[in-house]
């Protein structure tokens, strides 16, 4: 069963696909996963918790790159590109803003369970993203002011930031305080969880975008390839800017390109357009289909670094999952 359950995490960027996939081509299935969305965030956001170590994350928030320099990139570079980039392709007012108020979001958790699926460190995108996360009831609403969006409450923000993460956090602390041993014992059904529950998250993702299609096919397929080209753009920059091994750029793209739109689409509420509501339904499809292919440029990374290692030196460290 252990054995099981271990490839089932390994083959995570393939399974996360299939949602999407499932989503789409059976919608009576994305609805009924619908209601669970918030419990399959609590869920996956605990579970990567659960597997990094918080003293790694501790560690990674003293270096300045990851504290300071990744943050500023998501909060303010990302959103500046975006803004620049659909005032060049003259996209229409409530694209242009989705665009550019869904560059301006912190990343989504997704990317921490996807770079440990990958068998890379999580504790790096972890950093990054908590403190993306915190700064964004200040930075969002802040971007939407400068780009003439509606208004967006900090505080709304910062209370759907505090029941997600921060409950997540309170829970993860108890359980490493109380049931330690267990956690280590049972960490790969920990991780088999995470797949599961994204699973479910990814599939629930799809619920109505099937019918946006259908009923405007030609400009469903235009936001869809726009939601693809901003999230490599981002990731594209991400790997750009930032020094390391292929590895480490390839986490650091993960982490610039895939936003945690959600938390954007709640606090609008009722001021959000169909369209805007579309492209942020959009972003979820490159978020989950995309890492099929990182592991495929993954593996041929890893492959290139093997064929160029010294004779007689070690192999390089994978990173597995600890």
């Amino acid at each position: 069963m252990r054995n099981l359950l271990a490839r089932l995490h390994r083959n995570g960027p393939t399974i996360l696909a299939f949602g999407i996939v499932l989503g789409l081509a059976v919608p009576s299935l994305a609805e009924l996963a619908r209601p669970a969305l918030p419990a399959t965030v609590f869920a996956f956001v605990l579970g990567t918790l659960l597997r990094v170590e918080p003293s790694a994350v501790l560690a990674q928030v003293r270096r300045p790159r990851i504290a300071l320099a990744l943050p500023c990139a998501i909060a303010f570079l990302a959103p500046a590109l975006a803004a620049v980039a659909v005032s060049l392709a003259g996209l229409p007012d409530d694209l242009a803003l989705a665009i550019v108020l869904g560059a301006a979001a912190p990343p989504t958790t997704t990317t921490i369970a996807v770079a440990r699926m990958l068998g890379l460190e999580g504790a790096p995108p972890l950093a990054a993203l908590l403190v993306a996360t915190f700064v964004a009831p200040l930075t969002v609403p802040l971007v939407a002011d400068l780009f003439g969006g509606p208004r967006i409450s900090a505080l709304d923000l910062a209370q759907g930031l505090v029941l997600l993460v921060g409950g997540a956090i309170v829970t993860a602390a108890l359980l490493r305080r109380f049931a330690a041993g267990s956690l280590a014992r049972n960490g790969v059904v920990i991780d088999a969880a995470i797949v599961v529950s994204l699973l479910v998250f990814s599939l629930a993702t799809m619920a109505g975008v099937r019918a946006s299609i259908e009923a405007e096919p030609a400009f469903a397929l235009g936001v869809i390839a726009l939601a693809y080209a901003t999230n490599l753009g981002l990731q594209a920059v991400g790997a750009a800017l930032f020094p390391g091994d292929g590895a480490s750029r390839l986490v650091t793209g993960l982490t610039l390109g895939n936003k945690n739109v959600g938390l954007v689409w709640a606090a609008l509420g009722a001021q959000i357009s169909p369209t805007m509501a579309l492209y942020f339904a959009a972003c979820q499809l490159p978020i989950f289909t995309l890492p099929r292919a990182a592991q495929a440029v993954l593996g041929a990374i890893r492959r290139r670094e093997a064929r160029h290692a010294p004779a007689g030196s070690p192999t390089p460290n994978r990173g597995a999952p600890r």
